[in-house]
């Protein structure tokens, strides 16, 4: 892909959780908590990888009663393609490295 981002460990370690269920919309805190990022971290990248395209985003259409909705992200197609090509480089550089072994 074209457009290449200098990507901190924190947003390759957001881009792994998403891609470990692509398909699914997943919301902040399930991702913070995956991953170990404070929320302080998270949202941001997260609002990054939107404006840039790479992002979906919506609120959650059936909250809880008594909470607010929630809001989801996932991967856009293009996102993952791209999240894959990055995880990869940043795997050849030794610059990050899978939380979860690859077996």
């Amino acid at each position: 892909m074209g457009l290449r981002l200098r990507l901190s460990r924190q947003t390759l370690d957001i881009l792994e959780a998403l891609l470990a269920r692509p398909s699914q919309w997943h919301y902040g805190y399930a991702i913070s908590r995956q991953t170990s990022i404070p929320s302080g971290t998270l949202y941001p990248v997260l609002m990054r990888l939107d404006k840039s395209g790479w992002l979906e985003t919506r609120w959650e259409e059936t909250p809880t009663p008594g909470r607010p909705p929630r809001h989801l992200y996932r991967l856009t197609g293009n996102g993952r393609e791209w999240a894959r090509e990055e995880l990869r480089a940043a795997r050849q550089r030794e610059f990050w490295k899978p939380a979860v072994s690859e077996a």
